[in-house]
């Protein structure tokens, strides 16, 4: 039977890269994360490979406390920020 579904609304953390926050990064991702300084690219290591997040990319940690990179145009299609922050 074909039905429509909607996602459930999930609360997710974010930080976005701006090329001058490694610090920032690092801590928000722990020791998954590694910057490579001559391409100003983020690399985390996940279960299913490693994924690359450039300036400008956000990093998501999901509610399960995985990480990933998302463009910005895509992150901010996809998600508004929460006012109880």
């Amino acid at each position: 039977m074909i039905a429509t579904y909607i996602n459930r609304p999930v609360r997710i953390e974010a930080c976005q890269w701006t090329g001058d926050n490694v610090k920032e990064i690092k801590h928000f991702v722990k020791p998954i994360a590694e910057y490579l300084e001559d391409e100003k690219v983020i690399i985390i290591h996940t279960l299913e490979g490693d994924m690359k997040a450039n300036v400008g990319d956000y990093i998501i940690k999901e509610v399960k406390g995985k990480f990933y990179p998302c463009k910005e145009d895509i992150f901010k299609e996809t998600y508004i920020i929460s006012d109880d922050y």
